[in-house]
């Protein structure tokens, strides 16, 4: 590879057509060096998750004036109605049918508003090497990066984004349908997903472990020119345990002690839902198989049939 000294250039990229005739558009930064891989990056898919542009905006920083192999290729904003709307979906005044971009991977050109915008978008990722998909989560998630369990490309690079925990998809876990990272495994391309912080507001904790995350790819795709960092020892996850749901609409209250990350054992309390206005307890929130937590409600209005906790189950062999 040859690194060389990094052209930027910044466009606009018709996705689609409002109905009111106004174009849908997403500006898309291209970073070019020498020869090497392409590596194609994207954030807000969920508009309410605000971590990544952050992040994106930094690593501009860092990419101008430095020496490539290869492209970098950016999409701070890959959603613009939903963040627009600060909405985690896209408004169902838009599209009523597929309301998560998310699910929709890798798009249909004659579909609904969003499969066309991923679509578009898919233009660009599915002729990369690689691809990281910036995501926030709850106000409770463990801070990790999801990948395919059968793609070892993947693996690697969610190994050197650095985060302590990496997170599986297993065979069994169909929530992956649709997902970029999905999409761009069943293409052959290496994809993870990074979950920084909580979504909903801008944490510079989480920016400095994506900006750091992302150069840590990049040098491992030997894009930028340094040795990449070791990468700390890591627990692997799979997502194959349980989801935990309300059985009751009410307010939860999550058991003090209990955290993401830590195990916790079959039968084990998680919460309580509460009715807010008689006080009368209508639910003890309980597991029913060991595991740990990656995502947990805390102290949050709940309906019934509403996630309140993601359970993942440890890898065999779990620290490297």
């Amino acid at each position: 590879m040859e690194h060389q000294p990094v052209t930027h250039t910044r466009t606009d990229r018709r996705l689609g057509r409002l109905p009111s005739g106004a174009d849908l558009t997403v500006t898309v930064h291209r970073y070019t060096g020498g020869p090497g891989p392409t590596v194609y990056l994207q954030a807000a898919q969920h508009g309410i998750e605000l971590n990544g542009p952050a992040v994106l905006r930094r690593l501009d920083e860092r990419l101008d004036g430095a020496e490539i192999a290869g492209t970098v290729v950016a999409v701070p904003v890959a959603n613009p109605p939903a963040f627009d709307h600060r909405s985690y979906t896209t408004p169902s005044a838009y599209d009523v049918v597929n309301p998560n971009l998310n699910r929709v991977w890798p798009g249909d050109g004659e579909g609904s508003l969003q499969e066309r915008l991923a679509a578009r978008l898919w233009d660009l990722a599915g002729d990369a090497d690689a691809a990281v998909d910036l995501h926030t989560g709850t106000a409770d998630m463990l801070e990790h990066v999801r990948y395919r369990a059968d793609d070892e490309a993947a693996r690697d690079l969610a190994t050197a984004f650095g985060t302590e925990f990496v997170l599986a998809d297993t065979d069994s876990e169909a929530s992956a349908e649709g997902t970029f990272r999905e999409a761009a495994a069943n293409a052959g391309i290496p994809a993870v997903t990074a979950e920084l912080g909580n979504s909903r507001q801008v944490s510079h904790d989480a920016i400095r472990t994506g900006v750091g995350g992302l150069v840590n790819v990049l040098r491992s795709l030997s894009v930028l020119p340094d040795t990449p960092a070791s990468p700390p020892d890591r627990t692997t996850l799979r997502d194959d345990g349980e989801t935990v749901r309300a059985q009751a609409s009410g307010l939860f209250e999550l058991r003090p002690g209990v955290d993401v990350g830590d195990y916790v054992p079959p039968g084990a309390e998680l919460g309580t839902v509460y009715c807010p206005a008689t006080f009368e307890s209508l639910q003890t929130v309980t597991t029913d198989d060991g595991g740990v937590p990656y995502s947990l409600a805390r102290e949050a209005v709940v309906a019934a049939g509403e996630r309140v906790a993601a359970i993942a189950t440890r890898a065999e062999s779990d620290r490297r």
